[in-house]
C-alpha cells in the first residue's frame, strides 16, 4: 500500500508542476463543453424560405403569414428571371413555395389547387423537416379556412415526458459529458505512461521491486483523483451554464461518474502500456476514444441507426453506458431499475482494462 501511495504522490507532484496538463486537464475540457453545448443543435431553426406569389390576394398572403408564424422559417426575398430556381442553387433558400395565380379563387370554389414546394435535398434530414413543417402548416390553413372537417373520428393526444419543454440542453449537456469524461482523462493517463518512456524513467520501474500492479494502481489513483475534480469542474459549470440540474438520485450519478472515469484512466493507462510516444498516444486516445464515444455512443445518432456491424462495435464504448446513466440522471430519473444494467458493465470494462494493462507491463518487467 506505500508503494502505491508513493507512486501516486508522485503523479500528483509531476502533474501540478506541469502548467500544459493543468491547460490539458481542466481548460480544454470546459472548453468542450461549452463548444458542443452551444453548437450542436439537432431541431432546425430559422430556415431561410422564399415564396413567390402570383395569386397576390389577401388569402395567399395569409398563407404566406402562417408559414413564417410558425417560426421556424425566415423570409428571404431573392429576385432575378427564375427567383426560386436560383435562389435554391446558390444556397439562398432551402425551400420554395410557389402559389399559382388561381389559388384564392380555387379554394374559394372548393377545388383542388396545386402549390409547389420545392426542397433542397442536399441535407436529407432538414429536408424532411422542412417537408413535415409546410405540410403541417398547409393542412392548419386548409381547417382554418373550412376545408377540412374540424372534427374526425380519430384525435390524438400527444403528451411528452421527461422534456415536455424540448429543452435540447437536456438532451445534449448530458451527452457531452460522457465525451469530455472519457477523452480527458484517458489523455493525460496515457501521455503520463508514455512519459515515462521517453524519458528512460521506466527502466527503473522494471528494475524495481514494485509489480506492475503496483505501478498502475499508483498511476491509476492519482489521475482518478484528477478525473474526478475534472468531473466536477465539467458536470459543475455545465449545470450553472446550460441550467441542468439533477432530478434523479445523486447516488446513482456519483457511483456511475466515478466508475467511468476509473475506466478512462485505465484506458488510457492501457494506451500508455501500447505505445512508446506521445504522438501516438493522442491518435490512439483521439481515434480510438474520441471518435467511438461521439459517433458509436447514441450521443448524437440514436443506436438503433448504426449500421452492422458497427452496432457491434458501440456494444463495447464504455461511453454508451455512461451517457445512459447521466441522462436518466439529469432527464428521466427512472433510477436504479434503468441503469443497473450500466453500472455492472463499467465494471466489467474497468477489470478487463486493469488486467489487460497488468499483464502487458508485467511481461516487460525483469524478472525478480
Amino acid at each position: 500500500m506505500k508503494r502505491i501511495l508513493a507512486q501516486c504522490i508522485k503523479e500528483l507532484v509531476q502533474f501540478r508542476r506541469d502548467g500544459l496538463t493543468l491547460a490539458l486537464a481542466f481548460l480544454l475540457p470546459f472548453m468542450t463543453l461549452v463548444i458542443f453545448g452551444f453548437a450542436i443543435r439537432l431541431e432546425s431553426k430559422n430556415i431561410p424560405l422564399i415564396v413567390q406569389d402570383f395569386d397576390q390576394t389577401n388569402l395567399s398572403s395569409s398563407y404566406i403569414e402562417r408559414l413564417y408564424a410558425t417560426n421556424q422559417f425566415v423570409p428571404k426575398p431573392w429576385s432575378g428571371e427564375d427567383p426560386v430556381r436560383d435562389a435554391i442553387d446558390r444556397g439562398i433558400a432551402k425551400a420554395a413555395v410557389i402559389i399559382p395565380p388561381q389559388f384564392s379563387g380555387d379554394v374559394q370554389a372548393n377545388r383542388s389547387t396545386p402549390v409547389q414546394v420545392l426542397i433542397d435535398g442536399t441535407d436529407v434530414n432538414n429536408a424532411r423537416v422542412i417537408q413535415n413543417s409546410i405540410q403541417g402548416v398547409t393542412t392548419f390553413f386548409m381547417q382554418e379556412q373550412g376545408l377540412l372537417p374540424s372534427t374526425s373520428s380519430i384525435t390524438s393526444r400527444i403528451r411528452l415526458w421527461f422534456n415536455p419543454g424540448r429543452l435540447e440542453s437536456l438532451y445534449i449537456v448530458p451527452g457531452v459529458y460522457g465525451v469530455v469524461l472519457w477523452i480527458f482523462p484517458s489523455l493525460l493517463s496515457a501521455l503520463a505512461m508514455v512519459r515515462e518512456k521517453e524519458k528512460g524513467t521506466i527502466l527503473q520501474v522494471y528494475a524495481s521491486s514494485i509489480s506492475a500492479t503496483e505501478l498502475l494502481l499508483g498511476k491509476a489513483l492519482a489521475y482518478l483523483l484528477i478525473a474526478t475534480s475534472e468531473a466536477l469542474v465539467v458536470i459543475g459549470l455545465g449545470s450553472l451554464i446550460f441550467q441542468v440540474g439533477v432530478i434523479g438520485n445523486p447516488i446513482i450519478l456519483v457511483l456511475g461518474t466515478l466508475l467511468f472515469v476509473t475506466d478512462s484512466v485505465l484506458f488510457g493507462l492501457l494506451l500508455g502500456v501500447r505505445t512508446n510516444n506521445q504522438n501516438a498516444a493522442v491518435q490512439g486516445v483521439a481515434l480510438v476514444g474520441f471518435v467511438t464515444s461521439l459517433l458509436l455512443s447514441g450521443f448524437i445518432y440514436p443506436l438503433n441507426n448504426i449500421p452492422f456491424p458497427l452496432s457491434l462495435v458501440s456494444n463495447i464504448v464504455p461511453a454508451r453506458y455512461y451517457i445512459n446513466i447521466t441522462r436518466d440522471a439529469f432527464v428521466r430519473a427512472i433510477g436504479w431499475t434503468g441503469v443497473s444494467f450500466d453500472l455492472l458493465i463499467l465494471v466489467i470494462f474497468g477489470f478487463v482494462l486493469f488486467n489487460i494493462s497488468r499483464r502487458i507491463l508485467s511481461r516487460m518487467q525483469l524478472p525478480g
